[in-house]
């Protein structure tokens, strides 16, 4: 039995009824559960789980899938079915990194049809996400950088954008550490990846994957205006360790800024003075093409 939890928003849509009825009529044990509000999600979890369905397929966009990702990190691992992804929001990062289809009716067959691999997810206190952690600036660059921009320059635009951003952004100070890792400072950016994407496509941990059991971070320092190139020039090369672009790997992190800060966990607001994030390693069972590139053999 194959259960989707679809977003509310989204019910209405012909291609989303087309595609569930060209399912139903090759497997009819399909159903459908629809949400209105915050915490539907997770609740339609829960009962999905208590009555023995073997896969739910998070129908909506990024912040359905941490919905329903919170909800499946609440139950006992045995009880958890197998997770499938149908994205139909606006940016579906996770899902376009993973090679997911964006199309309902090929997203609905690989969900219904396709074989599931153990991935990881990412506890940040007691909350849980998928895909990526970020505060600071990242988020608005990324929503804010013009698509005239982001044609021109290609993956260069959220540099610049980034950096003209930052020039007029309120820096974090704080204190960092991870494995090995002890960083003091003043950042304008962080974020902690275990997929690679987020704002919309911009790459920002492109060579993380969902199943190494470790966690790609970035941290960008304050910097002054008369280094904008370097830093340029440090964002757009991820193999190098810069100045003021710090990349690195762990499997847990803990940060305490020194004022309360917003961070986004799968683009989901969340504020903290202290946050604790460990990656969970292998803990649901995601349903993605054999040609995923966010899986390491």
């Amino acid at each position: 039995m194959i259960r989707i939890i679809l977003n509310g928003k989204k019910a209405g849509l012909d291609e989303i009824r087309s595609a569930v009825s060209i399912l139903r009529e090759e497997k009819s044990s399909i159903e459908i559960r629809v949400t209105w509000e915050h915490g539907d999600a997770e609740r339609l979890v829960n009962e999905a789980s208590q009555e023995g369905i073997q896969r739910i397929v998070a129908a909506g966009g990024d912040g359905t899938l941490n919905e329903v990702v919170n909800g499946m990190a609440k139950l006992a691992s045995n009880k958890r079915p197998e997770l499938a992804i149908m994205p139909l929001g606006t940016a579906n990062d996770f899902a376009t990194a993973c090679y997911i289809p964006l199309d309902p009716l090929d997203a609905l067959r690989l969900a219904v049809y396709g074989t599931t691999s153990a991935i990881d997810i990412v506890q940040a206190n007691d909350r849980y996400f998928v895909n990526i952690a970020s505060g600071g600036f990242g988020a608005q660059v990324a929503a804010d950088t013009p698509v005239q921009l982001k044609n021109f320059f290609g993956g260069g635009a959220y540099a610049l954008s980034a950096v003209v951003k930052a020039l007029n952004f309120t820096h974090s100070q704080g204190h960092l550490s991870a494995e090995g890792i002890e960083m003091e400072g003043s950042a304008i950016m962080g974020a902690v990846c275990n997929g690679r994407q987020a704002g919309g496509g911009q790459v920002l941990a492109p060579n993380a994957y969902i199943n190494d059991g470790l966690l790609d971070c970035l941290v960008i320092y304050t910097f002054p205006f008369t280094d904008v190139g370097q830093v340029i020039q440090e964002i757009l090369d991820p193999s190098s360790g810069g100045k003021y672009v710090k990349r690195f790997q762990t499997k847990w992190l803990e940060s305490w800024p020194k004022q309360t800060r917003s961070v986004n966990l799968d683009g989901e607001p969340y504020k903290t003075n202290h946050l604790r994030i460990d990656v969970l390693p292998a803990e649901i069972q995601l349903v993605l093409p054999k040609d995923c590139p966010c899986l390491i053999n």
